[in-house]
């Protein structure tokens, strides 16, 4: 089991949930935060995860889906038995992770948020979500993910 210097990792290694780190290096003129990492680390889209912050009936939840998709507002607003969803503004998510956009982990936020991670996670052996800092990602069973962050599962990217 790697262990890091992140609150993610001290997490995952507090709980005994094993995981890869996977440095690489971060060009700060980017923006796609995600697609920086697939193709840096040589990773398909679909297993990375990125991790947004939203506003589900007055109530911040972090989303956790597929860089290569799309967070669905009404179906993550369904997931938490709400009828609507917002994006949460960016400095606000910062604020509330303790994480930069672009770093925010669903583990190991200053202010633990209700997590619900994608469905299509599940279809795969392992993801990759920020550890909580952009240029640095960690690998976990996506199972082992949904343990550490308290989450759930549900059909939430288009």
């Amino acid at each position: 089991m790697a262990s890091g210097g992140t609150p993610a990792t001290a997490l995952l290694t507090r709980a005994k949930i094993n995981f890869t780190l996977h440095p690489y290096d971060h060009d700060p003129a980017t923006t796609g935060y995600g697609d920086e990492a697939a193709a840096a680390l040589g990773v398909d889209p679909q297993r990375i995860f990125k991790t947004l912050v939203a506003d589900v009936a007055g109530t911040s939840v972090m989303a956790v889906v597929p860089v290569a998709r799309q967070l669905d507002l009404k179906a993550l607003a369904a997931a938490r038995g709400a009828k609507k969803a917002m994006m949460a503004d960016p400095e606000a998510a910062a604020r509330l992770t303790g994480s930069v956009v672009g770093g925010i982990s669903p583990l190991g936020s200053r202010r633990p948020l209700p997590v619900v991670i994608d469905a299509s996670a599940e279809t795969y052996p392992t993801i990759f979500v920020s550890a909580g800092k952009r240029g640095l990602q960690l690998e976990l069973a996506p199972g082992d993910l949904r343990t550490a962050a308290k989450g759930a599962f549900a059909a939430i990217a288009h």
